[in-house]
């Protein structure tokens, strides 16, 4: 697919890409600046994550975020995103309590927040979950592996499937949430062999994050595809960029001119008309 187009992504298209071998390109994004870069690069899906918590609200995990704060966040992404489809993360919270509940706070992240599609974690009784969402009229992508909703549970950030049992669970679990009508699945931090054995399995495209290179998709959390988070960053992650030391360099720039007066200068300054300076000057 020539991803300069700007045809817009659709749910049939994604799967046709699987079909065809052609990998998706996933990526978080949180404003609507970063939205748009996405965008004009030819990104096919943009990830509003949870992990907005931890990259631009400073907790140090992804479970005190809101929903009112996704709901914005997903706001400022889905008014300039073009051509990719806009994927919401449900936060801890806000599908776990009754299938009611989770439909009520999907379609308030679609018809609020502008979402295409509504992404939850994990297997379980969120089968029911995820149906009820889908009889509502909305598309769910699964997220399976590490999620880091119920890191606590699975004995911190660390890769899952490692025994033949628990990676069983995990193709379990991804034929169940095709099967219950989920349109994708994530999959995070989780051994290539049983990635690529859940990708050839079902007939929904599967997105890795940290579970090689056999997933019909990627995706990466923007601020560690760019450099803007701290080292060491997790061993899956690729630095396209180094903008974090870009940016603190600027900022250097910025306040050495200020302090000497070097900035402003009189180009940056507004002019007045003699006659009318003359006049105020009396």
């Amino acid at each position: 697919m020539n991803t300069d187009s700007r045809r817009r992504v659709t749910l049939p298209l994604l799967l046709e890409m699987k079909q065809r071998g052609e990998r998706i390109a996933m990526v978080t994004v949180y404003d609507a600046p970063s939205a748009r870069l996405a965008d004009e690069a030819g990104l096919d899906l943009l990830l509003v994550g949870d992990s907005a918590a931890m990259v631009v609200l400073g907790h140090d995990s992804t479970l005190p975020v809101t929903l009112e704060e996704m709901i914005i966040l997903t706001r400022a992404v889905s008014r300039v995103a073009i051509r990719p489809l806009v994927v919401g993360d449900l936060p801890f919270g806000s599908y776990q309590v009754s299938d009611e509940e989770a439909v009520t706070n999907a379609i308030r992240l679609v018809k609020d927040g502008g979402a295409d599609i509504v992404k939850l974690e994990g297997s379980d009784y969120r089968l029911s979950r995820v149906r009820a969402i889908i009889e509502a009229g909305i598309p769910v992508m699964g997220h399976i592996g590490l999620t880091p909703q119920s890191a606590t549970m699975l004995g911190g950030y660390r890769a899952q499937g490692r025994t033949a049992a628990s990676a069983q669970r995990l193709y379990d679990a991804g034929r169940a949430l095709e099967a219950a009508g989920c349109c994708a699945l994530v999959l995070e931090a989780m051994p290539s062999v049983v990635a690529e054995r859940i990708t050839r399995a079902v007939g929904i495209p599967t997105i890795g994050i940290g579970a090689g290179p056999s997933c019909d998709g990627q995706v990466l959390v923007w601020h560690d595809l760019l450099g803007l988070t701290p080292d060491p960053a997790p061993r899956f992650v690729e630095r396209y960029a180094q903008l974090g030391t870009e940016i603190r360099s600027a900022l250097e720039r910025y306040a050495r001119d200020v302090r000497d007066g070097t900035f402003p200068g009189e180009r940056h300054s507004y002019g007045m008309p003699d006659a009318e300076r003359a006049a105020f000057e009396k």
